[in-house]
Formats: structure tokens, sequence, C-alpha cells
């Protein structure tokens, strides 16, 4: 097994391919950009209740179901997917997930920003022991040796919660309660922290398509028959909790760092607290290193609520004045009822009068 991922990562070394996930429609390192949306609270979106409309489709369309929202690749070019409308400035995003089987069918999980900052979980069809976890900074993906295989059994039987949290001092990556890895920020490489706002992507793809270099389906550990398909991911629910408050990020400089970040009518880290005390009942080393190209899920995609909308606890998108309308409307009765019982009765006094 550890031969095979040693040729994997030659393969993907030597790849020339430029890939999908490098790209960003506006890159703030280069130019000005327009502010990201922010998240700035926490949201709890039940899949098993059907869509939401805070999350985009791309790639194809997910379905909804009892076991809530299913991605599945059933031929050449299925790549279902969704995106959040919405960013997170360090944060923690919780799912409970049940990976999609088949050879070279990869899941995965991403947290990526406009400058190309990036948190990975990612799982293969092939393997159902693991899930590969990852980070890029600023679209680097140098020899791409940061990536890491993580024990987790069973990823293709039921549901299983996973975490990551995020903070500007370190990454935390957790299958159920515990700790697969941690990732310093002094221990990054060079310059290669993630660290700007982030967009949620979630989604499935044929890493062992034909069309994809060598590189990427040896990794993926394909290639793909599709006459064994179709081949579904499952992912029940997710909360995501923004660490940071607002209603937009944006980049003060073409740094790229953290402390540039400005939020508008808020702060970054307000809520470095909100979504509670981070628990730990163990710790697991990786099983080996993971050679991963950037591929499978689609670059950045438009992330932004309609004006004047606003985003629920359960992760719908509404018009701000909705809720209230709701509550005028009953106190509005009651000030008019008297007006309306007085023309009713003067009504029906002309009406009995002879």
């Amino acid at each position: 097994m550890v031969l095979r991922r040693v040729m994997a990562a030659a393969a993907a070394l030597f790849t020339s391919q430029v890939l999908a996930q490098t790209y960003t429609s506006c890159n703030p390192l280069q130019t000005t950009c327009k502010a990201n949306t922010a998240l700035g609270m926490t949201i709890d979106v039940d899949f098993t209740q059907g869509e939401v409309n805070s999350f985009s489709t791309s790639g194809g369309t997910p379905t909804y179901g009892s076991d809530g929202v299913v991605f599945t690749v059933a031929k050449s070019g299925d790549a279902p997917q969704l995106n959040s409308l919405f960013y997170i400035m360090f944060g923690r995003v919780e799912f409970e997930l049940k990976a999609a089987p088949g050879a070279g069918i990869v899941s995965s999980v991403v947290l990526q920003s406009d400058c190309l900052d990036e948190i990975d979980l990612e799982w293969l069809g092939a393997d159902t022991t693991e899930v590969a976890t990852n980070y890029f900074g600023k679209g680097q993906v140098t020899n791409y040796n940061r990536g890491e295989w993580n024990p987790a059994a069973g990823n293709q039987d039921s549901f299983i919660k996973y975490t990551i949290d995020w903070t500007s001092e370190r990454i935390v990556w957790m299958v159920g309660d515990t700790a697969v890895r941690t990732l310093n920020y002094k221990d990054a490489d060079e310059g290669q922290y993630p660290q700007t706002p982030m967009q949620i992507k979630i989604g499935a793809w044929s890493g062992g398509d034909s069309s994809n270099s060598a590189g990427t389906i040896e990794w993926a550990r394909g290639p793909t028959d599709y006459t064994k398909g179709p081949f579904s991911m499952h992912m029940k629910n997710i909360q995501i909790t923004d660490y940071s408050t607002g209603s937009s990020y944006s980049y003060g400089d073409h740094s790229g760092d953290w402390e540039s970040i400005k939020s508008e009518g808020g702060k970054v880290n307000g809520n470095l607290n909100g979504a509670g005390s981070l628990t730990v009942t163990a710790t697991a080393d990786s099983t080996a290193t993971a050679t991963v190209p950037v591929v499978g899920l689609t670059g950045t995609v438009s992330a932004s609520l309609p004006s004047g909308w606003i985003m629920t606890s359960s992760g719908k998108v509404r018009p701000a004045y909705s809720a209230s309308s709701e509550t005028l409307r009953p106190s509005m009765l009651l000030l008019a009822g008297p007006t309306i019982f007085a023309i009713l009765a003067a009504s029906l006094g002309d009406w009995r009068r002879p």
C-alpha cells in the first residue's frame, strides 16, 4: 500500500495538467475584489428536511431523502456539488457523512478562499478505512507534500461525524471525537497556512475518470468503472460556526495575511468561542503521507446573499422584512379591531332602523 502511494506521489508530482480547483474568478492577491458575504453566526442545517437556499449547486444536481443530501456519480462528467453562499473567517465545520464507494470515486468537503487558501477532507471509494486531510496556501501546490492519510474506519458503512476546527493558530481535523491531525501555524510550510475567508464546498466526483491525468487516476485508485455504479455520497447534516462577526469580509491589501482582513459591521475573531470548547477524547497518528493532487470540486463559485436578505439559524435565507412583517400583522389587526367593530356596529344599527 505504501509503495502504491509513493508511485502515486511521483505520478502526481510530474503531471502538468492545469486542474479546475486552482481557479479563482478574482484573486485578491492580484487585484481588488468585491467583499465576501460573511456568515457571521452559527447555522445548523438538517438536510433530511430537504434543500436549503444558502447553498448553490454546480456540476450536477444533488438529491434529498431520509439520509440527507445525496451526491451521485453515475457517468463520466458527473460531479454534483453544493457551494455555500457565504464565507467564514476562521470557524468550525461539523457534519455527518457517509462516503461514496467505487474505485476512483472521491467524496470531498473543501474550505476554499478567493486567494486559494484551502482546507480539505477527502475519502476514496476504494478505501473504507481512511480519510485524506490536506491544506494549501495561496494556490501553491509545490510538491503536493502536505496531505496525510488518517484513520476513518467504516467510512462507507455508516454516518460518521467529522469536524474541521480552524483558527489563526491551528487547524484540527477530527473523526468522531478523535483528533486525527493538528496543524499549528508555526509548523505549516512557509506562507502556506490558510488564513483568509473561506467558502464551503461539498461534493463527489470521479478522480478515476479517463479524462483525468495518469497521476490523478492513480491517486484516486482508479480507473472508475461506471457500470458498477451509480456511486453516492450522503451528508445528513452540517453545523457551521463563523468565528468572526459582521456582514462581509474584504482584503485590506494584497498580502493574504489574516490581520489584513476587514469585517464590515463586525470583528475578525469576534465570535471565537461561538462553537464552544472542542471535545477531543483521543488522538490518532496518520497512517501515511498523502500526495493529493488539487483536483475535483470546481473553483470559486459566486457566493452572495440577495440584497436585503438574511440568514436564519437553520441555514435558510429569507427577506429581512419577512420576520418583522409577520410579527406586525397581529398587532395591526389589534389596533384596527376597535375601528372595524365600530363600523360594523353602526352599519348593523342602520340596517335594523325602520
